[in-house]
């Protein structure tokens, strides 16, 4: 009985199952590793945006977003890999997970090289290498983020607009300003009217729009 234990034959789909171990322990390590290049992007975007250049702060956060993009992407492709390689059909569909593990090394391999400050401090250089790379970083970004990842980050530039506003009101001496309202000019105590909310959504559109169309003739011109 021991012996026949003993010499059991590893299957394909047993090293599937644990090539897929080995890429989510690998992925856990680097997200914990990772960490500290996306707040040091993040304080060089603050930085960017306090010396006014905000091309360079955009890129930061793109390139932050882009990273988290990465992990949270290849996670949930091992959540379906392990998924896949414990069925019993797996003869059935042992390419595509094959297929799918030799995707997933080759994400990681990306990951491993954003695992860096020196890479993150590209951004901050002025010298025509530097600027180079900036732009190498830009249309990497660019080819592989949705528009509602672009979106998310020129949002999140103008939180951090907004929030250098406040911090120079505060060394001045002055109140911080309230929060501007999700309906502009609405009451506290009365809902927004029809009208203000097509308003509203209308200036979404329009400025989403207006990203889009930045986004392609940025593409165009590379």
């Amino acid at each position: 009985m021991g012996q026949a234990n003993s010499s059991r034959k590893i299957t394909a789909q047993d090293r599937a199952i644990l090539d897929m171990k080995v890429q989510r322990d690998k992925l856990k390590a680097y997200r914990k590793r990772i960490q500290v290049v996306l707040d040091r992007e993040h304080e060089i975007a603050k930085e960017c945006l306090r010396n006014g250049q905000k091309d360079k702060a955009l890129l930061a956060l793109k390139k932050r977003k882009y990273q988290e993009q990465l992990l949270d992407k290849t996670d949930g492709q091992l959540q379906t890999l392990e998924q896949l390689t414990s069925t019993v059909e797996f003869a059935l569909i042992q390419k595509d997970v094959l297929y799918g593990l030799q995707q997933g090394n080759t994400v990681l391999k990306q990951i491993e090289k954003e695992m860096s400050l020196e890479r993150a401090e590209e951004i901050m250089g002025e010298s025509e290498a530097a600027v180079a790379r900036q732009q190498e970083i830009s249309d990497l970004i660019s080819r592989n983020m949705s528009n509602e990842d672009q979106d998310a980050v020129e949002e999140e530039y103008e939180a951090l607009v907004r929030e250098a506003a406040a911090e120079q009101r505060r060394k001045q001496g002055l109140p911080a300003e309230q929060p501007v309202p999700l309906m502009p000019n609405a009451p506290d105590t009365e809902l927004a009217s029809p009208e203000e909310e097509d308003a509203e959504e209308a200036a979404k559109e329009a400025r989403a729009k207006a990203r889009a169309r930045e986004r392609k003739e940025q593409l165009l011109a590379a």
